[in-house]
């Protein structure tokens, strides 16, 4: 960071006060850029409905950082500086609120799109007092005498606009596209006859350039999660973009009958998905296999995150024989890391019978082998894992436990 040398007795400078701004502007421009990079980021600027509900929507304060000109025009007696830009920021400090319409024909929509961008001014406008030389105990009001007011500030600030799409039928409405310069921030969705914004009607512009945390590389890791035991949605949150993700199949149900084989264990995958805020992901959690009752038992299905990683179910345990092989495990795929769950273990109705207990998952082990279909221990109970089978004559193998997907973000 450069720094201004001034001595005892010498005669200030107007540049002096000028270039320690301009400095200290450099470095902060440049340690923000070592972070977070030179492409245009959003912290904070949270969107919400007004409490009562009304058609206003309410931006919390936050900053947007750009790359561009250190100083485009001169500032003061510095002259303009546009040889090595860097990051700026402009900052919203206060609430900002922006009143919306809803469309005046009966069925239609209005899609507004909301944008911010970098806005640099120079601003408080004041006539200065200036020295005179012929009389020192009166100043001059402006330069020369002339009354002409200066501006006092440069200001760098966040800029919203609200963009309407044109009214059409609910559903068929457009969200119009993001000026050149602006970042897309959020879409609100109003319809005929409404009166009331709520949270609903609010939803994350995709590509939005939110960042989830401050220096990131002192953030460690993920710091929220969500588990899902049954199908459902993930919708990115604000500032997430990226999640890593954790996933396994359903597992096998056990094999019933006098000397069954239990049933294998789902697979797993794991890794880091990139993603955008406000994206909605369809999730998929696989159910256990059902297990066999005087017949084979079936296989767990198959659990997905969207199209960007799986992992499918264990087999069903082998019915009873004079020897009944294990469930097969199944496997994780598009994961960084992606696995096979456990064997089945084989049973036997020879002269020395056996049965099988279920597979292991990565989340633990499956339901152990048992002589009544009633057994507690036969059913899987980690994630994933495979049910263990019956070495009752007339009893019945344990499902499989269904599978679970793991989002941290």
């Amino acid at each position: 960071m450069d720094r201004q040398i001034v001595y005892p007795g010498s005669i200030p400078l107007d540049t002096d006060l000028l270039s320690i701004q301009r400095n200290t502007m450099v470095a902060l421009g440049y340690l923000t850029q070592a972070t977070l990079g030179a492409s245009t980021f959003v912290d904070g600027l949270e969107c919400f409905a007004t409490t009562p509900a009304s058609l206003t929507i309410v931006l919390n304060p936050g900053s947007i950082g750009s790359f561009g000109a250190i100083d485009a025009a001169a500032f003061g007696s510095l002259p303009a500086d546009n040889v090595e830009p860097l990051v700026r920021m402009g900052v919203s400090t206060n609430l900002t609120n922006l009143t919306l319409t809803a469309p005046a024909t009966s069925g239609q929509s209005i899609n507004y799109l909301i944008q911010a961008s970098f806005s640099e001014t120079d601003t408080t406008a004041i006539v200065l007092p200036y020295y005179n030389a012929a009389n020192p105990a009166l100043p001059f009001s402006g330069p020369g005498n002339s009354g002409i007011a200066e501006n006092t500030q440069r200001i760098q600030r966040v800029q919203f606009q609200v963009k309407p799409s044109a009214p059409a039928n609910a559903g068929s409405q457009v969200t119009p596209p993001v000026d050149a310069g602006w970042s897309g921030l959020y879409v609100v969705t109003v319809n005929y006859g409404q009166t009331q914004i709520t949270s609903s009607s609010i939803a994350t512009y995709p590509g939005a350039p939110f960042i989830a945390f401050k220096l990131s590389g002192l953030t460690p890791g993920f710091s929220r999660m969500a588990t899902f035991t049954a199908s459902g949605n993930f919708v990115v949150p604000n500032g997430s973009t990226s999640v890593r993700v954790r996933l396994c199949g359903g597992g096998g149900g056990g094999a019933s009958g006098q000397g069954g084989a239990g049933g294998g264990a789902g697979g797993y995958a794991e890794g880091i998905v990139q993603v955008t805020p406000g994206q909605v992901i369809p999730i998929t959690v696989a159910g256990g296999g059902a297990a066999g009752n005087v017949a084979a038992a079936t296989a767990g299905g198959t659990s997905n995150f969207g199209s960007a990683m799986s992992a499918t179910g264990g087999s069903g345990g082998g019915n009873a024989q004079s020897f009944a092989s294990g469930g097969a495990p199944g496997a994780g795929f598009g994961g960084s890391l992606n696995l096979r769950g456990g064997y089945g273990s084989d049973g036997n109705a020879g002269t020395v019978m056996f049965a099988g207990n279920g597979g292991v998952s990565y989340f633990g082990g499956g339901g152990r082998a048992a002589s009544t279909g009633s057994a507690t221990e036969q059913i899987a109970l980690a994630p994933g894992s495979g049910g263990g089978a019956a070495y009752s004559v007339s009893g019945a193998g344990g499902p499989g436990a269904p599978g679970v997907v793991i989002v941290e973000f």
